[in-house]
């Protein structure tokens, strides 16, 4: 059972507004709602003033991340569930010829809504997950997720060999991420 309180506080950039959520978690979780809405989370045991101190450390991030929000691109709606399989699907299909001469077996797709994440992959089970968001933003914000998620059947963590392997692939995809991460705003996601 959450209990909520809306708080404001005094910080160096001026007051900010916040809503303070007390549930059973063990850490301190601070985010930027898609409408602008500052929302913390606490342990039920966190004392307010420890919340209000967070705020006051994270202000500059907060108010970073509003102003992105506010520069972020207009998106069009997601479309159907099927539309969003076919995107995804094309994404995958026009990347794949980069990894298949190297061993990479074509994987499954699977398509999911996801806060966090642009896309995931299950390497030994042999699936990649994008996050049907990727059809609001530009075809290449898809095709560089699509790779970066088949890149890791070849180097499952984000070392050095990953880099190289991505550099080599596709030597833009760092312009990519940065203009994706536009988009992560407008999504009302970091």
């Amino acid at each position: 059972m959450a209990m909520e309180q809306v708080r404001m506080v005094d910080t160096d950039a001026g007051p900010i507004t916040y809503t303070l959520v007390r549930k059973r978690i063990k850490n301190l979780n601070l985010r930027i709602g898609p409408g602008g809405g500052v929302t913390l989370s606490v342990p039920l045991s966190c004392p307010v003033g420890r919340g209000d101190q967070l705020v006051r450390e994270k202000c500059g991030w907060i108010i970073c991340h509003l102003a992105r929000q506010r520069q972020a691109p207009i998106l069009p709606p997601e479309g159907s569930r099927a539309e969003c399989r076919q995107a995804l699907s094309e994404s995958l299909e026009r990347v794949y010829p980069l990894v298949a001469p190297l061993g990479v077996a074509m994987p499954e797709l699977r398509i999911r809504r996801m806060r966090s994440q642009w896309g995931n992959c299950h390497w030994r089970q042999g699936y990649i997950t994008l996050n049907t968001a990727l059809v609001r933003c530009p075809r290449d914000m898809g095709d560089y997720v699509a790779l970066h998620e088949l890149v890791h059947f070849l180097h499952p963590d984000h070392g050095p060999g990953f880099y190289r392997e991505m550099d080599r692939l596709m030597p833009q995809w760092r312009e990519r991420r940065k203009k994706l991460k536009e988009y992560a705003a407008a999504l009302g996601r970091d």
